[in-house]
């Protein structure tokens, strides 16, 4: 339940047109429903504005089905993330309303489209085609937190003159998400040249010295660029949340 759904609830109550056991129906899963395998935060979204999200990563498919199933009843728009092919094709049959994205490892179902809000577009910019992974993670989780949201890919510095083509968008944007492995140094140079806010998010992409991303955190925790900001190793999730606050600020 979000804010503007809780007015209108308290609006009919008043008015007659709810009756004080029909609102209690309403409200009885505030602040959170207990399902044995989870406790789902129904609450959330009237805290921070946004319904909880649902990490796939180590849950079993009956678990996952148990929340999923517990969220499509209160007519929430779903997002599971780090979900692999097999599980995201199972949760797809049984919701068949969904739809599991097998690059960004989702699966999204939606009762409501979300309203686009925010000061402006947010920027997803990925190095290397190795890394769309974490990029595409961070697109669909920014959009669907209701964001208006474009993409960049392969533009990294191998090649800088593929970024510096685009400095149009680069200019436009409200907020920019860095998606880069191996030394991981393309954050450093959008800081730059933007004025927007940076978040940099390392992969875990890269040979021997890469160490699983290390390099590339390492390298982003130590730009030049001033007021970079870093996220965990591949949470393109964390990325997406973060640009979220940003972009809404002053809204």
């Amino acid at each position: 339940m979000n804010q503007n759904q809780l007015t209108i609830l308290l609006e009919q109550l008043v008015s007659g047109n709810l009756s004080v056991t029909d609102a209690v129906n309403k409200l009885k899963h505030l602040p959170y429903e207990d399902l044995g395998v989870a406790r789902i935060d129904h609450h959330r979204e009237l805290r921070q504005g946004v319904a909880e999200i649902i990490l796939g990563q180590s849950k079993t498919l009956d678990q996952l089905t148990t929340i999923v199933a517990a969220l499509e009843r209160r007519q929430r728009n779903i997002l599971v993330t780090r979900l692999d092919e097999t599980r995201g094709a199972a949760l797809t049959q049984q919701f068949p309303a969904g739809e599991y994205d097998e690059l960004g490892r989702t699966f999204c179902l939606i009762h409501q489209p979300a309203a686009i809000c925010g000061r402006g577009k947010i920027l997803v910019i990925c190095a290397g085609t190795s890394d769309l992974s974490v990029a595409r993670e961070a697109v669909i989780t920014a959009r669907m937190l209701g964001n208006d949201v474009e993409e960049l890919i392969d533009v990294g510095v191998a090649g800088i003159h593929r970024l510096l083509s685009c400095q149009e968008q680069l200019h436009q944007a409200a907020v920019v998400i860095v998606v880069a492995g191996m030394e991981g140094a393309l954050p450093s140079v959008v800081g730059g040249l933007v004025a927007a806010p940076v978040i940099a998010v390392p992969t875990s992409v890269g040979y021997g010295a890469a160490f699983g991303g290390v390099a590339a955190l390492l390298g982003m925790l130590n730009s030049c660029a001033s007021g970079v900001t870093v996220v965990n190793i591949d949470n393109g999730f964390g990325a997406a949340f973060a640009a979220n606050r940003i972009n809404r600020q002053g809204n």
